[in-house]
């Protein structure tokens, strides 16, 4: 009764909120659009109007996530905590964010975890590198919302919260239908949510009508009132079929959702799992600032992995770099003797984790392991393709200060990383870093983006930037898209990188949740970590920092003398193919570097032959 007396009450404001709320005066964004907070950091660009500001960091701590989330944390350090007979040394395959994050808590618990990381670069899918020229080049755009808890939490504990750079509370959408403008969702401060993601919508004036806008709340309300429940009963639809269920105006589908459906899952909103965009949505609608954005003010490896392996050092665990698995071998009973490294090297340890992607794990599986319909229910997941490019241009372009919804036929989100970020900034050129997507048809695109070369990919992006920026892009017969441009553009591009990951998280399409194994697997000590394991922050950072969180767990809580946690249900035609299943040798992984491992890279004529002999589907359907 409480609840639902509370609910109603929400429900009300929200209703008075769309009858009082006048027009928004801000139009189409603008640089200098009035901000109601106070900065902590302010100047100018030179060569532009653009003033760069940076906001204090929000109240995060203030959730029931982020509580959930730090008593975990503290677990490690007290009910979870090794005594002297009870540490164990465990070998962690891959050093992304889940393995680290899972390492980090073991060392937090008194246990020696050993991370063996393929590649001379650590974080996985928020690895990074040098170019010749000393840019750095990014596997993906990576943001950090307020709504990441356990990140929030690492953050804390590792006395790194200064390297983000927090931007205003506000979400900025590309208008299509208007060239060169954009609109915004503004969250004013001080109002709780939902009322604020609430009056954000209702502010708007250039998306959706208030009609459109009211015949959109209705659907949203089980949600509100069941919670993760009817989240997760949605899995079965995608965006656009539950939509069309609960008569939402298709408009939306065009205004919000295909770029939300980009930017959460790289595909558009007719693929994606509604469960994946109301999960999101009851993160915003339920925490005050979780809809904020903060960008890393550094690279990825230097800026948030290196606190990571230094912590976990300092408390006597290892992280090793180069050391690629060749194969887990195993008992005749099915429990595993040690791994087998390329070196030549074995391994053996008391605790077995695989911080692997799901594409890389199915490769590894034993033979004696492939009628366990533990692991049979993998080959309901894989990795969804996804191009990150990284632009720069000889002038400064007309940029915000903010990650901007690009609301294109080719690309999802963008940001002018020389504005947005402290280690690349510029006074003079703009570097802008986009996601291109859905890229290929694995992704329910209609082109295959990945087959084709840089230059088509660039050209393409420059005939959506010329749309996007189109007093700015200089016509350039380099590049045969900006053809029309007028004599007012001036920017050149002077160079680009053109980052492809050809399996990247797991291809949140409907009904796959229920596949998503738990972190607890049927194989004594070996555990399950990644952000595909089943957790409810889905595919994200978040998800991956969660996933070797609840891996160590799994693994603290056994030394500790405590029975598993339980293995999740599998669905039963799963088990029943998985007797009939034939074992084979594994496939092993093939190849050298990035592409090799399941992360994204440059393709250059070496790793493009070894992803044609290894995923063929890559290149299936060019157009």
């Amino acid at each position: 009764v409480y609840t639902k007396t509370i609910l109603n009450m929400k429900l009300s404001l929200l209703a008075l909120a769309a009858a009082v709320v006048a027009p928004s005066q801000c139009g189409a964004f603008a640089p200098h659009a009035r901000v109601t907070s106070t900065p902590s950091v302010s100047r100018s660009t030179k060569g532009s109007n653009l003033v760069m500001k940076d906001f204090p960091k929000p109240n995060v701590e203030n959730t029931d996530n982020y509580r959930i989330g730090q008593e975990l944390s503290s677990s490690f350090g007290t009910t979870l905590k090794a005594t002297e007979g009870q540490k164990k040394k465990v070998a962690i395959v891959g050093g992304g964010l889940s393995g680290l994050a899972c390492a980090k808590y073991l060392v937090d618990a008194g246990h020696e975890p050993v991370v063996y990381e393929a590649r001379d670069v650590l974080g996985g899918k928020v690895s990074a590198w040098q170019d010749a020229d000393g840019d750095w080049i990014e596997t993906g755009l990576h943001i950090f919302f307020g709504a990441y808890p356990n990140m929030m939490n690492l953050f804390d504990e590792l006395d790194i919260h200064d390297r983000l750079q927090w931007k205003i509370h506000q979400m900025i959408f590309a208008m299509q239908e208007l060239p060169g403008e954009f609109t915004t969702f503004d969250f004013i401060p001080g109002i709780p949510a939902p009322f604020n993601f609430g009056l954000a919508i209702l502010m708007n004036q250039k998306m959706l009508t208030l009609g459109e806008k009211i015949q959109t709340a209705p659907p949203l309300i089980p949600m509100l009132i069941e919670g993760q429940p009817f989240i997760d009963a949605q899995d079965e639809l995608s965006v656009t079929e539950f939509m069309r269920k609960y008569g939402m105006p298709e408009r939306i589908n065009e205004e919000v959702f295909i770029a939300m459906a980009k930017a959460l899952d790289f595909i558009d909103p007719d693929k994606l799992s509604m469960t994946v965009v109301l999960t999101a949505m009851n993160r915003f609608l339920n925490e005050d600032n979780g809809l904020q954005m903060a960008f890393l003010d550094g690279n990825q490896p230097d800026r948030l992995c290196a606190p990571m392996k230094d912590h976990i050092e300092a408390k006597g665990g290892k992280v090793i770099m180069n050391s690629p698995m060749k194969e887990i071998v195993t008992n005749d009973d099915g429990t595993i003797n040690h791994l087998l490294m390329r070196n030549g090297e074995k391994i053996v340890a008391d605790e077995y984790i695989s911080a692997m992607p799901v594409d890389i794990v199915k490769r590894m599986v034993p033979q004696k392991w492939q009628n366990m319909p533990y692991f049979r229910q993998f080959d309901e997941l894989e990795g969804i393709p996804v191009i990150n490019l990284h632009m720069w241009f000889d002038s400064k372009l007309k940029a915000v200060d903010h990650l901007c919804f690009s609301r294109s036929p080719l690309l999802s989100v963008y940001a002018d990383m020389s504005v947005t970020c402290k280690e690349y900034y510029d006074t003079e050129k703009s570097m802008l870093e986009l996601v291109f997507a859905p890229c290929s048809p694995i992704a329910g695109g209609n082109v295959n983006w990945i087959s084709k070369s840089d230059e088509e990919i660039i050209d393409a992006t420059m005939g959506e930037l010329a749309r996007l920026f189109p007093t700015e892009i200089a016509a350039d017969d380099k590049w045969p898209s900006t053809k029309n441009q007028g004599p007012q553009g001036n920017a050149r591009l002077t160079k680009y990188a053109v980052v492809k990951v050809p399996r990247s998280v797991y291809a949140a399409i409907p009904g796959r949740n229920k596949y998503r194994p738990s972190q607890t697997t049927p194989i004594p000590h070996f555990t399950m970590a990644g952000d595909w394991t089943s957790q409810k922050f889905l595919g994200s950072m978040e998800g991956a920092v969660l996933g070797g969180k609840l891996a160590a767990e799994v693994v603290a809580n056994r030394a500790k003398g405590n029975a598993d946690k339980p293995i999740k249900e599998i669905q039963q035609h799963i088990v029943d193919a998985a007797a009939t299943h034939v074992p084979k040798k594994p496939w092993g992984v093939k190849g050298e570097g990035a592409i090799a491992f399941g992360a994204g890279a440059e393709l250059k004529k070496d790793n493009q032959k070894l992803l044609e002999e290894v995923d063929p589907a890559q290149f299936a359907s060019a157009a």
